[in-house]
């Protein structure tokens, strides 16, 4: 995502947000959201929301002071008007819509950034893109490294076979450095996973290669660690020559901050957003 999209994004995000007064709360319309992230029919867009309003009592939020229903008078032409439904929502409340949204949206995934930050600089609106998109392609790894010890455990390759293989396939991906010499290269705790301190492409990069081992595994039913191994080898040399087409050297790129200090923060920043864009208790105001 461009700095003129997020430019553009951000200036529509901001022009349909709405201050209760005399507060310092900030919230959103459902059906001016609705628009602003790509979503057409009401009907659909509701579906989110009650995911998100599920979402919010599973963390611990107070449903009522983040989803609250309303009734907006709209023109239907000719001076005419005629009630409809909507939600008041506030910050954490879009955050968790657009958690739960159409990934496949460009505004959704800025929405996700957009509301998990307290203020809408644009620099810092980057700085949270880069960091979320961290965090999604760790993620996607551990699922497909997890998908893979199991592939190989049903095909007789024990935990320790595991970690011969990704050790390998390693190898292959960063020039020869198998995981031990690149977490010692990159000066990372050798107790923790390498993934944990790389850069989002290169985890993505992991992910890819893990993912095509995955599919030849299953498709091919590959079986032993001697196959499995060479297969993971193939996969990643494969992606770290078209890395290298691009100008791309994984075993070059320097280390990242520790993913879970950055989860931490993130949930950290997820709490204070809970306490800190709750709408008043109904009855407080009469402007609704």
């Amino acid at each position: 995502m461009d700095k003129n999209t997020i430019t553009k994004l951000t200036n529509s995000f901001n022009a349909i947000s709405q201050q209760i007064p005399n507060e310092s709360i900030e919230f959103w319309y459902a059906r001016d959201i609705m628009t602003a992230l790509g979503y057409d029919r009401w009907e659909n867009f509701s579906k989110v929301i009650e995911k998100a309003s599920i979402a919010c009592e599973t963390a611990g939020g107070d449903v009522s002071n983040h989803f609250r229903g309303v009734t907006k008078m709209v023109s239907i032409g000719s001076g005419a008007e005629r009630p409809v439904n909507d939600v008041m929502l506030t910050r954490y409340a879009c955050y968790l819509i657009a958690q739960n949204g159409d990934p496949r949206k460009e505004a959704i995934a800025f929405a996700q950034t957009y509301f998990a930050v307290q203020t809408r600089k644009q620099e810092l609106i980057e700085e949270r893109i880069r960091l979320h998109k961290r965090l999604q392609a760790r993620q996607k790894l551990t699922a497909s490294e997890t998908e893979l010890s199991r592939n190989i455990y049903e095909r007789g390759v024990d935990d320790k076979g595991f970690a011969r293989i990704r050790s390998r396939g390693d190898a292959a991906l960063f020039g020869g450095n198998t995981t031990a010499q690149m977490k010692k290269k990159l000066g990372t705790p050798t107790n923790r996973p390498l993934a944990d301190f790389l850069p989002t492409v290169t985890i993505a990069a992991k992910n890819l290669a893990t993912e095509i081992t995955n599919h030849n595994v299953r498709q091919n039913d590959i079986q032993g660690e001697s196959s499995i191994t060479g297969e993971h080898e193939q996969n990643n040399t494969s992606v770290r020559n078209m890395l290298g087409e691009r100008g791309i050297k994984p075993e070059e790129l320097p280390p990242e901050e520790d993913i879970k200090k950055l989860e931490r923060r993130v949930k950290s920043a997820e709490k204070k957003l809970i306490k800190g864009s709750e709408l008043p208790k109904e009855g407080e105001n009469n402007d609704e």
